[in-house]
């Protein structure tokens, strides 16, 4: 599948938050009828993570004024998305992953927490990536670090290069999802981008390390490594050492990322709630 396909399908559903920026009004005839959006960041044991989600979320309510935005963690910070369900007494939430691929969190973790709260109508959105929005907030992010703003000539391209520094995961349809993102930020860019993990595993085994040298190699002698993390953390600050020369920031609360999460909180909102889901798999 290619990145064109994907991101095809990422955007074919109209949103109330125009991709190319400014926020429009939910045009709902029932605003406070909206179901709840509930963040949901993995957690990290670094404090600057709940900061920054904490901002991610501040940014999203300033975009869709009215809407309750709530978070609900995987695991390691408070609330865990299971209290935060168990904590609303009733209506719906949409549970919009802060996550930028598929992986068992996506398909099993919290899935599993909304059938948990079956006093709610719950919906899950699809992860946040690959997604040209990601690409711009990655391009963001690096120019902030000292990428050239300016269009580069023939002479510098050939110098130049990404790595995309991801997680990893052991599940194949999280290294399509962090390629085909690579390839998006490449189209921006006009220079390679190597997707590369800072926990290897089978269906993602190249390491950051690994990437760096092979570009070095090449005769690219201005790599930077782009941080394809949603907030700061020890994968995030651990990709950042290895970088030869500029390493980028985590993603944040960078408004293009506010804009994707409200863009899956909508095509979710038409989706079936997981009860329906779950009975529909079991006939």
């Amino acid at each position: 599948m290619t990145p064109d396909h994907i991101t095809s399908q990422l955007v074919s559903r109209p949103s109330l938050v125009p991709l190319h920026g400014n926020r429009r009004p939910d045009s709902s005839p029932t605003p406070h009828t909206r179901p709840t959006l509930v963040l949901v960041p993995h957690g990290s044991r670094d404090p600057r993570a709940l900061a920054t989600v904490t901002a991610l979320a501040d940014r999203i309510r300033e975009q869709r004024p009215g809407l309750a935005v709530r978070l609900g963690h995987i695991e390691l910070n408070q609330p865990l998305l299971t209290d935060a369900l168990a904590a609303q007494r009733g209506g719906g939430a949409v549970l919009v992953p802060l996550l930028l691929s598929r992986g068992q969190h996506v398909k099993r973790d919290i899935p599993a927490a909304a059938a948990a709260a079956p006093h709610l109508e719950t919906r899950v959105a699809a992860p946040l990536g690959p997604h040209p929005l990601l690409a711009e907030a990655l391009h963001t992010r690096l120019v902030q670090a000292g990428w050239p703003v300016r269009h580069l000539g023939a002479a510098a391209r050939r110098r130049h290069a990404v790595v995309l520094a991801a997680a990893g995961s052991r599940d194949p349809e999280s290294a399509v999802g962090t390629e085909a993102a690579a390839a998006l930020l490449a189209d921006r860019l006009g220079v390679p981008v190597v997707p590369a993990y800072a926990a290897p595993t089978p269906a993602c085994a190249r390491t950051v390390p690994e990437a760096l040298e092979a570009l070095a190699a090449e005769g690219r002698s201005r790599v930077a490594v782009a941080a394809y993390f949603t907030a700061p953390g020890r994968f995030a600050t651990q990709s950042a050492v290895a970088a030869p020369w500029i390493a980028a920031a985590p993603l944040g609360a960078h408004p293009a990322l506010a804009r994707l999460v409200l863009h899956r909180y909508d095509q979710a909102r038409t989706a079936p709630p997981v009860a329906e889901q779950r009975r529909l798999t079991a006939v």
